[in-house]
């Protein structure tokens, strides 16, 4: 039997946490989480990750519902990661 998904991990150390069996190779930190969503009892979850890059971030969005997944990666040029609101982080202008 499969036990249902932990949708609150919000970095590497959160999933070792709460995953027991969790194999991770490399730097399970790479993308650093944005901000993030939630709802156990709806089975939905929302997150957007950034991974820096020199020039700018690679961004990743995710979105489930149920058993399925949506996910999508954009190229923005020319912005870094800030800290933000609730222990989240932003994109922000370099030139800033």
């Amino acid at each position: 039997m499969v036990d249902s998904k932990s949708l609150g991990n919000c970095d590497e150390s959160g999933t070792r946490v709460n995953v027991p069996d969790v194999v991770i190779v490399g730097n399970g930190d790479t993308f650093r989480l944005l901000c993030k969503a939630s709802s156990k009892a709806q089975a939905w979850m929302k997150s957007c990750k950034a991974m820096e890059l020199p020039g700018g971030c690679l961004v990743q969005v995710t979105t489930q519902q149920g058993e399925h997944v949506a996910e999508a990666l954009q190229w923005v040029p020319g912005v870094m990661i800030a800290p933000d609101v609730n222990n989240g982080r932003k994109l922000v202008s370099i030139e800033a």
